[in-house]
């Protein structure tokens, strides 16, 4: 699936658009972005009278192609619209962040199952714990958001960052062993786990996730690829042997957290169409993998590094997510910026929400597993 440039029908004005590292204020941005047409996307021409005749590759309006084109282009005005209007929304919600605190601290294993077809948690095969794994390209900043989200729950302001985060990703590779993180700190009712980065060989890609989602995920155990080089792979079995064996226990994946640099995202939209395709491209390809959707439901989305773009671009990129990937922009696709503030806490909390319960509604049968077995 290609990830090249989509430029937005619904543009933001110029102003808005330019990188800036305040957090942000949604309701002094304007929410009613121009709409205008791009000429250099949508081929454009002008008629013998100077008129713009508009459509695609220079059709004219009657053409059926131009009715579909505009229709398109509404439709992506309004998504445009709806996401940005999102942050103002989000932020008079925050005014309940400890309600929605609260349930997601007071959740168990099994305990949203939607009692539907007249089956009950008991006819499920609901886990101890529930496991969720975070999945993503280098530099995306997954160990910086499992530190996130164990602050919200914490409460303690000078507790240690529990995930070693790569400040540099150009100078290592981040995590090389899969990582176990109980939220909050003690419990067993869910946990988090890191895993090592993407890999740009798509296929090395789908064989790791294949593993995980088939045979389960245990804290500890090095993850190596066949494209690692003969010195990397000995520091890492290395490191593994200094770390002490590994953990017993096996967790089956329950959801998978699909996390993506919203930045790089930005760039690739916005150079070259050649050039960018690399990093949409594999995002797609891997996000879209069989393997990471359950019963056809597919991963959420994280984006993070929010906090270096303005709130227009910010719209952009999610807005462009949600086409790429198939996947709605305003209900699964969650912006989680580097900002310590009650809208961003609420974020992490309604992301949570929603891979919990998805992962409660889609545990297995009790009976297909015995079919199985």
């Amino acid at each position: 699936m290609g990830g090249g440039r989509i430029t937005p029908l619904c543009s933001p004005p110029e102003e808005d658009s330019s990188v800036e590292q305040d957090s942000y204020r949604p309701s002094s941005l304007p929410l009613k972005p121009s709409c205008g047409r791009d000429d250099a996307d949508d081929g454009a021409v002008n008629g013998e009278d100077g008129s713009e005749v508009g459509g695609i590759e220079g059709l004219g309006r009657n053409a059926p192609s131009s009715f579909e084109f505009e229709a398109k282009q509404k439709k992506r005005c309004k998504a445009y619209r709806e996401v940005l209007q999102s942050y103002d929304q989000l932020l008079s919600r925050s005014k309940s962040l400890e309600e929605a605190k609260s349930r997601i601290l007071s959740y168990a294993p099994g305990g949203w199952i939607e009692n539907v077809g007249g089956m009950d948690m008991s006819d499920y095969d609901v886990p101890d714990t529930t496991t969720l794994i975070l999945v993503g390209p280098k530099g995306s900043g997954k160990s910086s958001l499992v530190n996130r989200i164990s602050n919200v729950f914490d409460d303690d302001m000078f507790a240690p960052e529990r995930a070693q985060v790569s400040y540099n990703p150009s100078t290592g590779d981040g995590t090389f062993f899969l990582q176990e993180y109980m939220i909050p700190r003690g419990s067993t009712s869910f946990c988090l786990y890191d895993t090592r980065s993407l890999s740009d060989d798509l296929s090395e890609n789908i064989e790791m996730l294949k593993k995980w989602i088939k045979k389960g995920v245990c804290h500890g155990k090095l993850i190596t690829r066949p494209s690692d080089s003969s010195r990397l792979k000995a520091k890492m079995r290395c490191k593994a042997r200094e770390s002490g064996p590994q953990s017993k226990c096996t967790r089956m994946v329950n959801f998978v957290i699909f996390v993506v640099n919203g930045l790089a995202v930005l760039n690739s939209m916005d150079i070259d169409k050649d050039e960018g395709t690399s990093y949409t491209w594999g995002i797609a390809e891997t996000f879209n993998s069989p393997y990471l959707s359950f019963k056809d439901d597919k991963p959420v989305v994280v984006v993070t590094h929010g906090d270096l773009l303005s709130l227009a671009d910010r719209a952009r990129v999610r807005l462009h997510l949600g086409e790429l990937l198939g996947v709605s922009p305003l209900k699964q696709i969650f912006d989680i910026p580097e900002s310590d503030d009650p809208a961003t806490e609420l974020t992490i909390v309604d992301m949570l929400r929603y891979s919990l319960e998805h992962a409660d509604k889609n545990l297995p049968h009790k009976d297909l597993l015995a079919k199985k077995v």
